[in-house]
């Protein structure tokens, strides 16, 4: 699996180790509500992987991001560059 995590208090911090692809994007997703669930934090934390994240990184971000909101739970990201960083502003707010 491409991703790790840990829990500090009430925050889940979760890593994606590379750029994910179609044949992780799925896996990537539900492993990430599954944490969220097991864990039930109250922040999300996800870290990306230097330099431009590739269109199925983005596309497991924003559905974790979506699913948080729906839970009530702030999600961040971390890692990525500036553009990227607005892509993600612009797409979630």
């Amino acid at each position: 699996m491409p991703i790790s995590h840990s829990v500090d208090g009430d925050a889940l911090h979760v890593t994606l180790h590379h750029s994910l692809d179609v044949t992780t994007r799925a896996a990537a997703a539900a492993a990430i509500e599954a944490l969220v669930h097991t864990h039930t934090p109250r922040h999300v934390t996800v870290q990306v992987p230097a330099g431009e994240p590739t269109p199925a990184t983005l596309s497991v971000i924003v559905r974790a991001h979506r699913m948080c909101k729906k839970l009530d739970i702030p999600l961040s990201l971390t890692g990525a560059a500036t553009a990227t960083q607005r892509l993600f502003t612009t797409n979630t707010g």
